[in-house]
């Protein structure tokens, strides 16, 4: 199985936890073992336990006419490169790639992007990248 595979089968599991109760979510469980160590969650800090204050991306919403502003902010420290955000990855309904920004941490001292999109309503999810502690997946209604 191809790694974009298994991540965009991983993040189902997010899914039925941001649309259905949680019976939903073990029964997705079942069919997803091993996904808790590809990516992390408020709910799922696996081996990161506590690290979600400073690790999950937080995600802001704003309509403008036909267009959707999203602003996602990592509230993590940017240390060079011994410890930072990598990037924040912008993923439709689907969890297929719309948008991404990459961070240099010699020069950027927040982990704040910004992506636009044109004509997109339902669930959208942002994945941070923290170069020690993994992969953390959010969501968000636009």
């Amino acid at each position: 199985m191809e790694r974009r595979d298994f991540i965009r089968l991983s993040a189902l599991g997010l899914s039925a936890s941001v649309v259905a109760p949680a019976i939903a979510v073990a029964e997705a469980e079942k069919h997803l073992k091993g996904a808790a160590d590809i990516y992390y969650t408020k709910d799922n800090q696996g081996r990161w336990n506590g690290k979600a204050a400073t690790h999950l991306p937080n995600i802001d919403v704003e309509k403008v006419g036909n267009k959707t502003i999203i602003k996602v902010v990592t509230a993590h420290e940017m240390k060079g490169y011994e410890h930072y955000i990598v990037k924040h990855v912008l993923l439709d309904q689907n969890y297929k790639f719309l948008q991404e920004h990459l961070f240099d941490p010699t020069k950027e001292s927040a982990a704040i992007s910004s992506f636009t999109l044109t004509d997109y309503s339902g669930p959208i999810f942002v994945a941070s990248l923290c170069n020690k502690h993994d992969l953390w997946l959010n969501g968000a209604d636009v």
